[in-house]
């Protein structure tokens, strides 16, 4: 198996800090201090209403870190085109509604395939790796092996709400539908990440899937953070993937 990457998502740091309005707590401060701690990437959603991440935090981001940037974003034209001016590592694209507290669901690829492909090409052109964030769904897999993503993130909500609630049957369920669609992703040649909800419980089943070779993790790690600091809240999950993966 290929070693396992952690990404961290820093977008709650910019939560708390637009809850006052002004310039704290910092979350390019946040990223730097996680990629000391060893995150293999950071990633920030920019979402249409600005309600965390802000465009100068994006700016700021790309300035700043030595490691890759995840730039998440909803599939407009603004939003391609603040990428295209940022050039990100990667760009993730998923679904967003206004009303959302969070992402709910995977992107809808299989239903927009022309509008994609188009709107891939000029990020591709630029050197992004483009990821789309979908359900553990063969036929959005088969949809995004077409569109011309390098990698898809597998939804783990509805599993990591399973495993919250305690629910042991569909969270079991729900996992053999994540490990089916890493298997399939991998066949057709996308790389596969995963993430979404993923805390201390529910890390280690899904850092297992052999071929998954990056966790996306936020929300839990930076409220872990306010108890343990991030440096102590990045380690304790580091150590649970590896012990789940193995010595890879």
């Amino acid at each position: 198996m290929e070693k396992l990457r952690l990404g961290v998502n820093i977008d709650h740091v910019a939560t708390l800090r637009n809850a006052r309005g002004g310039a704290a707590p910092d979350p390019v401060r946040a990223a730097l201090l996680a990629e000391a701690a060893g995150a293999d990437g950071i990633t920030a959603h920019l979402r249409e209403d600005r309600r965390h991440i802000r465009d100068a935090d994006m700016a700021a981001l790309k300035a700043a870190l030595s490691i890759p940037l995840n730039f998440e974003m909803a599939a407009t034209a603004e939003m391609a085109e603040i990428a295209l001016a940022t050039r990100p590592h990667a760009v993730c694209l998923v679904p967003e509604k206004r009303e959302e507290r969070t992402t709910e669901g995977g992107l809808e690829v299989a239903g927009d395939q022309t509008r994609l492909t188009d709107y891939i090409t000029p990020l591709r052109e630029a050197g992004a790796r483009v990821s789309l964030f979908v359900a553990p769904d063969p036929r959005q897999i088969e949809a995004a092996s077409r569109v011309g993503a390098a990698v898809v993130e597998l939804h783990t909500g509805t599993y990591c709400d399973a495993v919250d609630a305690g629910e042991t049957q569909a969270a079991a369920e729900e996992l053999e539908r994540l490990v089916a669609a890493a298997a399939q992703a991998a066949e057709q040649g996308l790389e596969v990440h995963a993430g979404h909800g993923l805390s201390y419980d529910s890390v280690a089943p899904i850092a297992a899937i052999p071929q998954v070779v990056e966790l996306n993790i936020g929300h839990f790690l930076m409220g872990e953070a306010l108890f343990r600091g991030l440096p102590g809240a990045l380690a304790q999950m580091r150590r649970l993937m590896t012990l789940a993966r193995g010595a890879v």
